[in-house]
């Protein structure tokens, strides 16, 4: 259960520091895109399948957004990312309303 608890944790981090890299004026467009919508799926309360429908509900939530986080991370230079993590990191420790 804590290493669920973590991953959970770690994915969270990774979509705020998304929403970093789509606001970020060396991430590629085709990138801020992508970025912009994981970040606001993982974080909105709208799913592509309601979370009452048995096993598709949760499915979504965890191979959508993991995946979704994946293919930016592949599109975002290194340097851009390790920004962003950095941004994150400091956003999550100060809890503050909004990035």
């Amino acid at each position: 259960m804590t290493r669920l608890k973590i991953w959970a944790q770690r994915l969270v981090g990774e979509a705020v520091a998304l929403w970093f890299c789509s606001r970020h004026p060396r991430t590629p467009f085709i990138a801020k895109v992508l970025a912009a919508a994981v970040a606001a799926y993982a974080f909105s309360p709208i799913d592509l399948f309601p979370d009452f429908i048995p096993v598709l509900g949760l499915l979504d939530d965890l191979v959508l957004v993991p995946l979704g986080v994946w293919l930016v991370l592949k599109m975002v230079p290194s340097d851009v990312i390790a920004e962003c993590r950095q941004q994150a990191a400091r956003w999550l420790a100060e809890k503050t309303p909004r990035p």
